[in-house]
């Protein structure tokens, strides 16, 4: 519970402290995000604490609670970023006849994604694994948007534009290696050689992961 004095402190960290005013509040909102996505891609939902994620941020919890009204709400505003943003990002263009074209553009967007925003990813597959009691919204959205991938696929096998397989699978296994990039990023860059702090050179990854998929859909990479 916050007292008056903690509430007066909070107003004036958000106007004073941080910028005095919207751009000072969005410059919080923006640390306790990212503090947010640290905690959660680390510990799950339950195991991490609004005090941690205030810690991270620089804030007091109840500074925290000034900004946010609940660690449910945060983790629910984290989450369906990720699904937001795979939704506008991940599109398929419905009328094209160029499998190629389109199949490339869609691992590269997805393992850029990954790799952009590996702690978002990683908190999206934390909820998977512990049930996805938070995605009962999101898998009819998830169906709909796969299905009409799985429709356009299936048009390009009947034309005889690529070979014949399941395009749900197909699916399924660019989002697993691509995804890889960003749930195993430890092991990644202990394979690779790479410092902790050091990200992969994403070009040769999205170039073995493109002509993989091409050549397994009878498609001849560049």
């Amino acid at each position: 519970m916050t007292t008056p004095e903690d509430d007066t402190l909070s107003e004036n960290l958000a106007d004073n402290l941080t910028g005095r005013g919207k751009p000072g509040r969005e410059r919080m909102l923006a640390a306790i995000r990212e503090a947010a996505i640290a905690e959660f891609g680390r510990h799950g939902f339950k195991g991490a604490s609004t005090k941690a994620i205030a810690e991270r941020a620089g804030l007091t919890k109840p500074h925290l609670h000034y900004y946010i009204s609940s660690k449910e709400e945060l983790y629910e505003d984290l989450l369906y970023s990720v699904l937001n943003g795979w939704s506008s990002a991940f599109a398929f263009d419905i009328e094209s006849d160029d499998p190629k074209q389109v199949l490339s553009h869609y691992v590269r967007k997805k393992l850029d994604y990954a790799l952009d925003n590996p702690g978002l990813s990683r908190i999206f597959t934390s909820e998977v694994l512990g049930g996805g009691r938070n995605l009962g919204r999101y898998w009819p959205v998830a169906v709909k948007s796969t299905q009409q991938k799985v429709v356009v696929i299936n048009r390009w096998m009947a034309e005889g534009r690529m070979r014949s397989l399941d395009a749900k699978l197909l699916l399924m296994q660019i989002w697993g290696m691509t995804q890889h990039y960003a749930d195993y990023g430890v092991q990644v860059q202990v394979m690779l050689g790479l410092a902790p702090d050091q990200t992969p050179d994403r070009e040769p990854i999205a170039r073995e992961l493109t002509n993989f998929v091409l050549l397994g859909c009878g498609l001849a990479p560049d």
